[in-house]
């Protein structure tokens, strides 16, 4: 691992943050977790980066692990700062949504209307299976990567939540 690719998943954590401080903001949260969620974020989204770079997983199975890791981590911060965990979680995810490939999607779906008794009409329509199948499968694994930690650690999830109210 050499000091440009460090230099790369900080870079892309950090503009993660950045989302998520924006994501975050909108909901109105306390703003300690305004910080936590761009730390989060800062986390998952390097994390995500740092797997598909560096291993055999593709977006999609980097997007679950980070996200599982943002559950954790953020379960953790809602015990210290007795907040509902999904206060920033969910705002850490959303700049893990894979927005490219779903304007992709759309993108051939538009080229394919215009070109449907083309010859080129069959090379549009995989495009459109292997984008539309791949946005699916990431929102997929961010959602079950977020979810799993909820679940294991239900009784923390909910005593935080009755001690706000």
């Amino acid at each position: 691992m050499n000091l440009e690719f460090l230099q790369a998943v900080i870079f892309d954590g950090l503009f993660a943050a950045i989302a998520a401080i924006g994501f975050a903001v909108i909901s109105n949260p306390p703003r300690k977790a305004i910080f936590v969620s761009a730390l989060l974020a800062a986390i998952g989204h390097g994390l995500r980066f740092f797997l598909m770079k560096n291993t055999s997983l593709d977006i999609a199975a980097a997007s679950f692990c980070a996200a599982f890791t943002i559950g954790m981590i953020s379960i953790l911060f809602a015990k210290v700062i007795r907040c509902p965990a999904e206060v920033f979680s969910f705002p850490s995810l959303l700049p893990m949504i894979p927005g490219m490939y779903a304007y992709k999607t759309v993108l051939s779906l538009v080229k394919f209307m215009q070109y449907a008794n083309d010859e080129t009409s069959a090379t549009i329509l995989v495009d459109i299976f292997r984008n539309g199948i791949t946005t699916v499968f990431v929102l997929f694994a961010l959602v079950i990567g977020a979810a799993i930690p909820m679940f294991i650690f239900h009784k923390q999830s909910f005593m935080m939540t009755r001690l706000l109210k």
